[in-house]
């Protein structure tokens, strides 16, 4: 009984996912989640993080610590008495060192602030990345939609063809029209079968293109919600072209990286520039020693502590000199251990160190010399991103009105088409005209949707192109 209930489950979800539509809010907000290229953009946001993270660590002290091991054979230095020594030993001079930058001509402030700006540039360069999949998404959605009227437009115009095939059959069945005329119809049917067909391709292969871009694998089970798409009176199509400009050079992320760029250019500059200033650094160091090596003790004799030597002649007498003189004798001693060692051999040094630039083969100056070319090319480039910016949006703006004109015309020529099309039909069925002249007003009929169908959905995604250039997100477009 579980295992029944499972099964249905399994398949009242398989079913329900197989009968999924796809809206464009749900592909766009699909496409933002799983697009490479945003998943890349969002990858370049946290190398930038990283360098913020670097910055920080700027600030921080450096803390090192050191050691070695060496074994020296024959005569070496012994690291602890500082004396030559014919001799096989193991010395070891471990040691813990610190720094912290006082000066530094400000470079760790200006990499701080370039940080900032990397990371901000970084999140509009995802932010243009995201409007232009949402475009791209929203523009193969709506082409599927065209595809998708087009096709219910044939389907709707081949029915008629059916029904006139029907009343052609009685007419020549009755003797009021030639066999030639249902022949005709015929035919005309059969060339609408086979653009029916090459509309269900059409809209095959442009369902495909729409699945590949969402990155979704499952092609035959994928559809997009083709009701409810119509145009929708906006505030946009009210708005003034000088309104939509000012706005996009306000909100676009084009304008808003190439502004984050010159940013950027100027900290670099500032960068390059602190390398003319004194360098001012506090340093602290503890190191201590060890050797394996035996050492030599210099003692005295306790039972005979002094003893008389001679320590000269008088020159003139000849006579000797005398003295006493404490009775010593050298002791060896083994290596004291490890750690008594590194307690009675440390020791701490500390102190500033300040560097001072005189000449260092022109390299600082030619540095701030192309970080300076570079801060006129990149306000150069922002100057060309804004003439570009506007050229496009007046562009998009004119396209709009010319698209909306185009709607308007197609509108008229298909409600001409109609009308045509019912007196051609009128005068057909009463044996006025023949089927040739009727198929063609038919398919000056077919044409004319087609074309109302084209400009309606060319009208709307020019429109969705003004409202992201004024600044409404991608997902919260209206159709």
């Amino acid at each position: 009984m579980k295992k029944s209930i499972l099964i249905v489950i399994l398949l009242t979800v398989g079913i329900t996912q197989a009968q999924r539509k796809w809206t464009l809010k749900e592909c766009v907000e699909y496409a933002l989640e799983n697009n490479i290229d945003i998943k890349q953009s969002e990858l370049d946001l946290q190398a930038v993080d990283a360098e913020k993270l670097e910055s920080i660590g700027n600030w921080l002290p450096s803390l090192n610590a050191s050691t070695n091991v060496v074994e020296s054979s024959g005569l070496n230095f012994n690291p602890t008495t500082n004396r030559a020594e014919t001799t096989t030993f193991l010395s070891s001079t471990p040691g813990i060192n610190a720094g912290y930058t006082l000066f530094d001509g400000l470079r760790n402030i200006r990499a701080s602030q370039r940080a900032e700006i990397s990371e901000l540039a970084a999140q509009y360069r995802l932010a243009k990345m995201k409007d232009d999949i949402s475009l791209l998404v929203a523009n193969s959605y709506l082409r599927a939609i065209l595809d998708k009227e087009n096709l219910k437009s044939l389907m709707r115009q081949n029915e008629v063809t059916k029904e006139q095939i029907e009343r052609t059959q009685e007419l020549v069945n009755a003797g009021v029209l030639p066999e030639g005329d249902l022949l005709e119809i015929k035919a005309t049917d059969a060339n609408e079968q086979q653009t029916i067909v090459t509309a269900e391709n059409s809209i095959r292969i442009s369902l495909i293109s729409l699945a590949q871009l969402l990155l979704i694998k499952d092609y035959e089970n994928f559809d997009i919600q083709e009701e409810g798409y119509n145009l929708v009176n906006e505030d946009i199509a009210g708005k003034s072209v000088d309104e939509i400009i000012d706005a996009a050079k306000e909100v676009r992320s084009e304008v808003k990286i190439a502004q984050q760029n010159v940013e950027l250019a100027m900290k670099d500059l500032q960068i390059a520039r602190s390398s003319y200033y004194p360098r001012l650094t506090a340093f602290f160091g503890y190191n201590t020693r060890f050797t394996s090596t035996t050492s030599f003790d210099l003692r005295v004799d306790p039972d005979n502590p002094i003893v008389t030597e001679q320590i000269g002649r008088v020159e003139s007498t000849g006579e000797a000199v005398v003295a006493d003189v404490p009775n010593t004798f050298f002791v060896e001693e083994p290596a004291l251990p490890y750690f008594e060692q590194l307690w009675r051999n440390d020791g701490i040094s500390y102190g500033l160190s300040l560097s001072i630039p005189i000449l260092n083969g022109l390299s600082s100056r030619s540095n701030v010399i192309r970080n300076k070319i570079n801060l006129e090319r990149t306000q150069n480039q922002l100057d060309q991103t804004e003439l570009d910016l506007e050229s496009t949006v007046y562009q998009a703006f004119v396209d709009a009105e010319g698209a909306l004109k185009s709607y308007d015309a197609a509108l008229s020529a298909l409600e001409s088409q109609q009308l045509a099309f019912n007196y051609a039909e009128e005068r057909y069925n009463v044996g006025i005209i023949n089927s040739f002249e009727y198929s063609q007003s038919k398919f000056n009929l077919d044409a004319a949707i087609i074309t109302a169908n084209r400009a309606k959905y060319d009208y709307i995604f020019k429109l969705k192109v003004l409202e992201l250039y004024f600044g409404i997100p991608a997902v919260e477009l209206k159709f």
